[in-house]
């Protein structure tokens, strides 16, 4: 493992060459589950098809998307402050999850026959794209980069995580059910679980703010949020099929969109997704998790996601804990996130995509052999 992991850092791999292997190897994991749980056949309960037919479907209307963003001028602002290497980005359009978004929600509720459960997870998804679309739009209006406040971010957060609770506390949408076991219950694997009661409520709203905030943080390398969300949701759509195949197929639609939209997205990237698309990636996650009470295969496999976010915390909290008189404190890392850090002590773009990419499909392969 340790020479796998070198041989990445040492290689000099394209954005290209990521890509092709990120869509050869989702494919052949979808493939061959399929073929061992004999659903192959069957495009209804299949993971493969759902995840090719958004890949292609994303891919062909970035070709149309992309030129009207330029056209507009959606150009992404990047932070002075950030590493050098990535000032020669601004003028690169963003906003790219107006398009990936809506294809993998869209053919997962036409797939699903707009299954219950699959319209309570878009409704979340889509309402965060939409935090993250009006975050966007005002870094453009303004041209500058900062969007809407975080205080008004937060608060839309919270209220959109709030109203998806009301949909898990009544059980509504008509004919929504969930899992057997009481939603105040926290599955984890071996058969264990967590009764927490009605401590389970700030969790279920604190699960998909922090989920989306810890993508959105992991959305700044060429082809890296993209790549990880389409391996993360493949994933967690392997470890629902048996039990929520309607879930299954929104996770596998939403991680072909991700592909989709990586085609475009690799380095050098021809398009960003933005908060728009980050945002909502977070918020289909915890969206799913929460309504399959499969938590401890989110936290796992959203591994990176949180030491992502981690480093961050760690970053600003040193700084505060270290300021001398002058006011001026000392930096654990050389820039937060962690894949600013790395990109600063040598690593390239492709490297550290692909690393991470590797680790996320480790995290994934080791919570699904413990399920």
């Amino acid at each position: 493992m340790d020479s796998l992991f070198s041989r990445i850092r040492s290689s000099n791999l394209s954005g290209r060459n990521l890509f092709a292997l990120l869509t050869l190897g989702l494919s052949a994991f979808a493939i061959s589950l399929d073929l061992s749980t004999n659903r192959f056949l069957n495009p209804q309960a299949s993971l493969f098809f759902p995840l090719a037919v958004c890949g292609l479907i994303a891919a062909a209307l970035g070709y149309w998307v992309i030129p009207l963003l330029v056209r507009i001028k959606a150009g992404q602002f990047i932070r002075e402050d950030g590493p050098q290497a990535h000032l020669k980005k601004a003028g690169t359009p963003t906003m790219g999850g107006i398009f990936f978004i809506p294809v993998g929600v869209g053919v997962a509720l036409i797939w699903s026959g707009f299954d219950p459960n699959v319209i309570a997870v878009s409704i979340l998804t889509l309402a965060y794209g939409f935090v993250g679309w009006l975050d966007d739009w005002q870094i453009l209006r303004r041209k500058s980069n900062k969007g809407i406040s975080p205080k008004m971010k937060l608060l839309l957060q919270v209220g959109f995580a709030m109203l998806f609770c009301i949909v898990l506390a009544t059980r509504g949408l008509g004919s929504l059910s969930l899992p057997d076991a009481k939603i105040s219950t926290v599955a984890l694997p071996f058969g264990l679980a967590i009764p927490l009661g009605l401590l389970f409520w700030p969790l279920a709203v604190f699960v998909p703010v922090a989920e989306s905030n810890a993508t959105n943080l992991t959305d700044g390398v060429d082809g890296l949020m993209g790549g990880l969300g389409a391996i993360t949701l493949l994933g967690l759509g392997a470890y629902l099929a048996p039990t929520s195949p309607e879930l299954m197929v929104f996770c596998a639609c939403l991680s072909g969109s991700c592909l989709g939209f990586v085609s475009h997205n690799r380095n050098p990237a021809k398009v960003f997704m933005g908060d728009t698309g980050s945002l909502a990636l977070g918020g289909a996650m915890a969206a799913v998790a929460l309504l399959s009470n499969s938590l401890w295969m989110l936290l796992i496999i959203s591994g990176i996601f949180l030491v992502e976010t981690l480093s961050v915390i760690a970053q600003v909290g040193y700084y505060k804990a270290t300021k001398g008189p002058d006011g001026v404190g000392k930096r654990l890392f050389k820039m937060a996130p962690l894949h600013h850090h790395l990109e600063l002590c040598t690593w390239s773009e492709t490297q550290v995509v692909g690393t991470f990419y590797l680790i996320n499909v480790i995290l994934v392969l080791v919570s699904l052999a413990i399920a």
